[in-house]
C-alpha cells in the first residue's frame, strides 16, 4: 500500500518550524512498515530547507520515503502533464484526522490487518468478534 504521512504533529511533537520530540514509537512503527513493503511518502507542509532538514531527521533514524511530497520519486511539473497536489495513497497518517492521531501502534494494526478506525474502537470496547453482546429483539409496542 502507499501511505503518507505527515511530519509536523504526526512523527514529531507540533513545534514548527523547529522539529519537535518524536512522538513514541513513530520511526519504529515507520519502519516496520517499510519492512512489511508498504510505500510511505512524507507528506508535508515543509518545503525547502525545513523540508530538507525533516527527511535528513528521519533518514538518521532509519527511516527512508518512497517519495517526499509527491505521488513517486521521478514526478516533477515538467514529466507530468496533469501535475496535482492531490496525492495517491491508500492511507493518510496525519494528527490532523478526525478524532486525532491513534497511538502508533494501534497505526501499525490498523495498516497491518486492514482495519479502520472504526474496527480498532470496537475490538477495544468488545474484545473478539465472538464476544460481542448479542442484539435484542424488538418486541414492539404492545
Amino acid at each position: 500500500m502507499v501511505i503518507a504521512v505527515d511530519f509536523d504533529g504526526t512523527i514529531v511533537e507540533h513545534k514548527y518550524p523547529a522539529i519537535g520530540e518524536e512522538i513514541p514509537f513513530a520511526t519504529d512503527t515507520l519502519k516496520m512498515l517499510i519492512k512489511d513493503r508498504h510505500k510511505l511518502i512524507l507528506w508535508s507542509v515543509r518545503e525547502g530547507k525545513l523540508l530538507e532538514e525533516a527527511v535528513e531527521w528521519c533518514r538518521k533514524r532509519g527511516v527512508e520515503f518512497y517519495a517526499v511530497n509527491r505521488d513517486y520519486p521521478e514526478e516533477t511539473m515538467q514529466n507530468n502533464n496533469h501535475f496535482s497536489r492531490k496525492l495517491k495513497a491508500d492511507y493518510f497518517i496525519d494528527d490532523r484526522n478526525i478524532g486525532g492521531l491513534p497511538d502508533w501502534g494501534q497505526i501499525y494494526q490498523m495498516v497491518h490487518d486492514n482495519l479502520s478506525w472504526h474496527d480498532v474502537l470496537r475490538q477495544r470496547q468488545f474484545g473478539d468478534e465472538d464476544e460481542k453482546p448479542k442484539r435484542k429483539k424488538k418486541w414492539g409496542i404492545f
